[in-house]
């Protein structure tokens, strides 16, 4: 079984307060016209569901990294 992976995830434009609420299980932080969560999720699933919620909300994804791959 892998391990957590961190992931950043970024959407355009800034991100409300009530937009920030929904990601609370992440680290979000907003520029101009950007905004990037940082989140550990434990697998895919995890990943395919807040991309989920990012799609729900209509946003628009710009850029999706794997920060740190699991340890072998």
């Amino acid at each position: 079984m892998l391990g957590p992976r961190t992931y950043e995830i970024s959407f355009a434009g800034r991100a409300s307060p009530a937009v920030r609420a929904e990601f609370d299980d992440c680290q979000v932080t907003s520029g101009p016209n950007v905004t990037i969560l940082h989140a550990e999720l434990p697998d895919q699933c995890a990943l395919s569901g807040l991309i989920q919620r990012i799609i729900d909300l209509r946003l628009e994804i710009t850029h999706l990294l794997l920060i740190s791959p699991p340890t072998p």
